[in-house]
């Protein structure tokens, strides 16, 4: 039964659609009773079924302009106008296919997806490799998945892989992810056997999650919508009474049919649900999952957007910002390390990438978000990691193991450093307390080796996200945190907000939303738990949840799939487009209509000229509808795939770059005003001036013209400038390492006066600040047009 209900539809329109065109060649042929007979037959058949249909909404109180298909089409056997009465019937035909098309739509999508849930995974334990239930998979266990697998749930990389990942992104491109990288549930391996690390259940993995999304979003109906057939419904007596006037006009009932005919309201119902979907269509291609028309027609009468920051202005994870070396002992022997480009006044046990590279090989084993920073660190110097032995977690202190024979500690500074004091710890606490960073400290065998500082960088697209929101009609944007007023107005003013609302905890954002709500419509973005109620009462919510399965998800009206805030921009333009189109396609549609039974009611559009006319009408409103499907220019700007590839490869050597600009700090912090070795200054020179400067110069080059193209020459003024003051820069500090008194001597420590060295470290951290502010710039103006792969991790430097 619930086939045939499926193809129903289909079947009454090949019907209705045959009959006519049958009764059109046997008037052809001159068979004018057959013509007429089979067109009676098609009029019945749509009298019968509309009767039917008018009975049903009668029985449950719902109001129906079926009841104008019942009068015209019984009106039409009355007066012999059998051809309108058959061109009536596959009007009604074609609408109920379309609506059954599209609701056929959305639930093979579903059904789809519930294919592909993945039933089982291949576990690796001691006993080898054994197939278990999917909901057997914990945290932490290594699984195996083979070519043309589907990962079964969130996990991590411990082997390079490709995936295809068009189920979740739509991005037909398989994708690369290296060792270390984040790998969601849904995706199909795309080459050879891969291991992963397991991150989530299969009931919080994001496919499950995805899966969720789609059937909330197959019901709700849109306000346009259900005010159409309100206002249709309010058309059935303005119908009666003009078919009655036309009767009496003319004292017969011919052009009573005639105004009956063209007066089926299919412009409101079906030309504003096509708009509608097709702009649920559309939002759906860039990765915005929204939960039916009622959520995008509130989505397009936004005025107002609240922002939580974290996870939705930042990137809601933290990343490694900079690596602080310990100084060996007073009085050790200074001896630089053999990897390290420049040498230290006071030697430290290992250099900056070899810590970076033993702590991200411990790591990878572990499922902690900050092992995860440790590990992206790593990729994004290049560094090739080693699988640890002899791992153990010590509850409270941190992770010890072993890295290729060396003994690897990372965790707490009580645990690493002991009771002492040391200046560099001192150096660690004061950048951590200035700029609010997190902290893990590293031993190597047995003596401590530095720490990393993690911050959680603002999404470089965030401020581009904000401009956008302003050009899309948007008047106010406001910060909503429950974090310190300090760091609320830094972020505040970097990505451009109009308010910020610190130090809310979940019931203050709620009354802050309320407030908003007061005076205008709101629209809430967010990802945390404790987003949820905010998200519930705004006018509409927009949810973060390309990591997986949130309660902020569930409660939201619109959930992005893909890890970028600024298609919520985006989001918007489509859906006040489409609710644009569809008021287009509702006052084209219904004012035809409405001329058309004053043609009617005049006596100059017979009841078969104005069947055809109508299906004109009803096509053309379909038409305009469907035009919230084509493309148009949104705020994510296209680039051209060889544009792409050009941008990928500058924003490695960026990353190169960034750490290069790391060493300028450092240089400029361990200068001594006393017994002063300029060796480090030197070598740091040399690195500016073969890595640093070059990169500026391709830059210049090759990606400026890129962000030119995307954006407009006016885009790249300002980076253009910053590069020039680099180069400006490190010509300055050549100069003065060249004027100061080192000729011959590079291996002798110079004497500098205080003078001097107050000098170079001011240039120095002149220098550092440039190159920080220069690459925030090309992370937000350059970097961020790039369409990174859902899921791809920002590189450890992106907050500098």
């Amino acid at each position: 039964m619930t086939g045939w209900r499926g193809r129903a539809p289909a079947a009454f329109f090949l019907g209705s659609t045959a009959l006519l065109a049958g009764g059109a060649i046997a008037a052809a042929r001159g068979a004018d009773e057959l013509s007429r007979g089979t067109w009676a037959v098609a009029t019945v058949l749509g009298l019968a079924l509309s009767l039917l249909w008018t009975v049903r909404s009668l029985l449950d109180r719902r109001a129906t302009v079926d009841v104008i298909a019942v009068l015209a089409l019984g009106g039409a056997l009355w007066v012999g106008e059998q051809f309108a009465g058959a061109m009536v019937t596959v009007m009604l035909a074609s609408g109920r296919l379309l609506e059954a098309r599209a609701s056929a739509r959305a639930d093979r999508e579903l059904r789809l997806l519930v294919e592909r849930t993945p039933r089982t995974a291949r576990r690796r334990d001691r006993d080898g490799v054994t197939r278990v239930p999917v909901e057997q998979v914990a945290v932490g266990d290594v699984l195996v998945v083979g070519t043309g697998e589907v990962v079964p749930v969130d996990a991590r990389a411990l082997t390079a892989g490709t995936f295809d990942e068009s189920a979740l992104t739509g991005e037909p491109m398989p994708v690369d992810r290296p060792v270390g990288d984040d790998v969601r549930s849904g995706v199909v391996n795309a080459a050879a056997p891969v291991d992963l690390v397991a991150t989530s259940t299969a009931d919080e993995s994001t496919y499950a999650h995805v899966v969720r999304l789609v059937e909330q979003a197959q019901a709700a109906s849109s306000p346009f919508v259900r005010t159409a057939d309100r206002f249709a419904a309010l058309f059935v007596p303005l119908t009666l009474v003009v078919a009655a006037v036309a009767w009496a006009i003319a004292g017969s009932p011919e052009r009573a049919v005639a105004v009956l005919v063209v007066a089926t309201p299919c412009p409101l119902l079906l030309a504003a649900p096509v708009a509608i979907m097709s702009g649920l269509s559309r939002a759906s291609r860039i990765g915005v999952v929204v939960k039916g028309g009622a959520a995008l027609e509130a989505l397009a009468a936004g005025e107002v957007v609240l922002f939580d920051k974290t996870g939705t202005l930042t990137r809601g994870r933290p990343e490694v910002t900079s690596v602080v070396l310990a100084a060996e002992p007073p009085g050790a022997e200074s001896v630089s390390p053999a990897t390290s480009p420049i040498p230290y006044a006071v030697s430290c046990a290992v250099s900056s990438d070899e810590l970076v590279r033993l702590a991200a090989s411990l790591d990878q084993v572990s499922p902690h978000p900050l092992a995860s920073a440790l590990v992206r660190a790593a990729r994004s110097r290049g560094l090739a990691l080693e699988l640890p032995t002899d791992v153990r977690e010590v509850p409270g202190h941190g992770l010890e193991g072993r890295v290729g024979g060396v003994a690897v500690r990372l965790g707490k500074a009580g645990w690493i450093v002991g009771t002492g004091d040391p200046a560099w710890l001192r150096r660690v606490h004061r950048r951590a307390a200035l700029d609010g960073s997190l902290t893990v400290f590293a031993a190597v065998d047995g003596r401590p080796a530095g720490a990393f500082l993690l911050e959680d960088p603002i999404r470089p697209d965030a401020p581009r996200m904000v401009a956008a929101l302003r050009r899309a009609g948007i008047r106010r944007t406001v910060l909503l945190t429950g974090d310190r007023a300090e760091v609320a107005e830094s972020v505040g003013r970097i990505v451009g907000t109009d308010a910020v609302l610190a130090d809310h905890d979940p019931a203050q954002k709620l009354a802050a939303v309320h407030e908003e709500s007061a005076t205008a419509r709101t629209i809430m973005v967010g990802d945390g738990v404790n987003d949820a109620p905010a998200l519930a009462a705004a006018g509409v919510g927009v949810a973060l949840a390309a990591r997986g399965a949130t309660a902020s998800s569930e409660a939201a009206d619109v959930v992005l799939s893909v890890d970028r805030v600024d298609i919520v921009a985006d989001a918007i333009l489509i859906a006040r487009r489409s609710r644009r189109i569809a008021v287009q396609a509702v006052v084209v549609g219904m004012g035809l209509s409405l001329v058309a039974m004053l043609v009617a009611t005049a006596g100059l559009l017979p009841a078969a000229a104005g069947a055809v006319l109508q299906e004109g009408i009803d096509v053309l409103a379909i038409g305009i509808a469907l035009r919230a499907l084509l493309p148009t220019r949104l705020h994510s700007v296209p680039m051209s795939p060889s544009d792409v590839a050009t941008a990928a490869r500058l924003r490695h050597a960026h990353d190169a770059a960034a750490a290069v600009v790391d060493q300028v700090r450092d240089v400029a912090d361990d200068l001594r005003t006393h017994d002063c070795d300029l060796r480090p200054a030197r070598a740091l020179l040399d690195l500016l001036e073969h890595e640093l400067v070059p990169h500026e110069r391709a830059d210049e080059e090759e990606l400026m013209p890129i962000v030119a193209r995307a954006l407009g020459s006016s885009a790249t003024t300002t980076m253009s400038r910053t590069h020039a003051e680099i180069e400006h820069q490190v010509a300055r500090l050549r100069r003065l390492l060249e004027g100061l008194d080192d000729a011959e001597a590079a291996d002798v420590p110079t004497e500098v006066s205080a003078d001097d060295v107050t000098e170079l470290r001011r240039l120095l951290y002149g220098l550092y600040a440039v190159c920080r502010l220069h690459n925030q710039q090309e992370e937000e103006g350059a970097f961020a047009l790039v369409p990174a792969p859902s899921g791809t991790a920002p590189s450890a430097h992106e907050s500098h």
